[in-house]
């Protein structure tokens, strides 16, 4: 089995499928794909990587969660934008994970961020 994109989206994905399943248990099917992709590789090797990532999703996920429902009046321009500059740089931690993985797993596809905000 080849998994439809590289090994730097497969394991991000997998670790947001498995954060959303602890919050939600709304996405069995997208988790089972995700952790039938990831079999074909050493996930032993990594599993410590995709702790943190789960870690960095969770935190993602807390920092959007009153922007998701609709709320963000009440919280202020000043507390959004001190959550944008907390997420962005959770993104900029996420990248480097990535990337480990990448490297950790033999995989040549990196994510490269230019002139982004998340570098």
């Amino acid at each position: 089995m080849t998994p439809l994109f590289p090994v730097v989206e497969l394991f991000d994905r997998l670790a947001i499928a498995e954060v959303k399943w602890e919050r939600t248990h709304s996405n069995k099917e997208e988790l089972d794909w995700y952790t039938e992709q990831a079999k074909q590789y050493n996930v032993n090797k990594i599993r410590p990587k995709i702790e943190e990532l789960k870690i960095i999703h969770d935190q993602i996920w807390n920092l959007e969660s009153d922007l998701r429902n609709g709320v963000e009046q009440k919280l202020g321009l000043e507390e959004i934008g001190r959550r944008a500059i907390l997420i962005r740089d959770f993104n900029a931690k996420r990248i480097q994970l990535k990337n480990t993985i990448a490297e950790l797993l033999e995989c040549p596809v990196r994510e490269i961020k230019k002139d982004h905000l998340s570098r």
